[in-house]
């Protein structure tokens, strides 16, 4: 794993659109369930809780597939089996939910404060060149176009898959994509893990989000969604395949910006 803390690529105005990204993200985390039970273990009722709300508004594979909600979802109550095990009471859904507008609610969901960070992290690192050569509403656009190509690319990958798809990191991966077309030689300050340490290394863009992009296709090869609270790198890597198409695609007009790199 590759930790990036800062790159050496200068823009010419302020990134308004990744800013606001942030702080939408971090506004909706606030709002979750998950946010009241951090830092200790989880009781049923508070998994329960999560997985009532995630089902609710969260992007589902099965869902997205067939354009229909789940005919049993989880209510947020807990109950008992004939058997008397616990858990999580299903009925039918309350509610009516549009598949399609639930990979967008998705973008801004979290799973805990790793989540969020890590994806904040990268955001606030490469975010703000794209937005600067893109252009504020292009960004935007193409942020949430991402999102949704990976969304989708993974539903089509698990199509009977129940598990809620939450966090932003589908449409950073595009952004991760096309900074990679844009700046493959700025230097990004990252640190590599070694051992029990953390070893700052300045790196061409190119190596670490090549290594990134590497990383998540070896685990999509595996399983889509680990179990319990998984990943789907599957997602990851259809998001970045979607930024880099697309920044190739408009390179000419993308490289004519301004902004200075570090060169290698």
């Amino acid at each position: 794993m590759v930790i990036p803390i800062h790159d050496d690529n200068p823009v010419r105005r302020v990134p308004i659109v990744t800013y606001v990204l942030i702080a939408l993200n971090f506004l909706v985390f606030f709002t979750e369930p998950v946010v009241s039970h951090i830092g200790g273990s989880q009781t049923v009722v508070q998994v329960c809780q999560q997985q009532a709300y995630f089902d609710k508004y969260a992007a589902i594979p099965r869902e997205l597939t067939t354009g229909h909600q789940l005919r049993f979802v989880p209510d947020g109550e807990v109950g008992h089996d004939t058997r008397g095990n616990v858990g999580c009471v299903e009925t039918r859904p309350s509610y009516k939910k549009a598949p399609y507008v639930s990979v967008l609610f998705s973008m801004f969901l979290h799973g805990g404060w790793l989540h969020i960070l890590g994806n904040m992290l990268f955001l606030w690192v490469f975010g703000n060149n794209v937005e600067d050569r893109m252009g504020r509403l292009k960004f935007l656009l193409f942020y949430i176009f991402c999102g949704y190509v990976a969304a989708y690319g993974f539903a089509f990958g698990s199509p009977d898959a129940t598990t809620s798809l939450v966090g932003a990191s589908g449409a950073i991966a595009g952004v991760l994509g096309a900074y990679l077309v844009i700046f493959p030689r700025a230097r990004v300050t990252t640190l590599i893990p070694l051992a029990i340490v953390l070893i700052p290394l300045r790196l061409p863009a190119w190596a670490v989000l090549g290594g990134w992009f590497l990383l998540q296709w070896v685990y999509s090869s595996g399983a889509a969604v680990a179990s319990g609270a998984g990943v789907a790198y599957l997602a990851h890597v259809y998001g970045f395949i979607a930024g880099l198409v697309i920044a190739l695609l408009a390179r000419r007009a993308l490289s004519q910006g301004t902004s200075v790199t570090a060169v290698a």
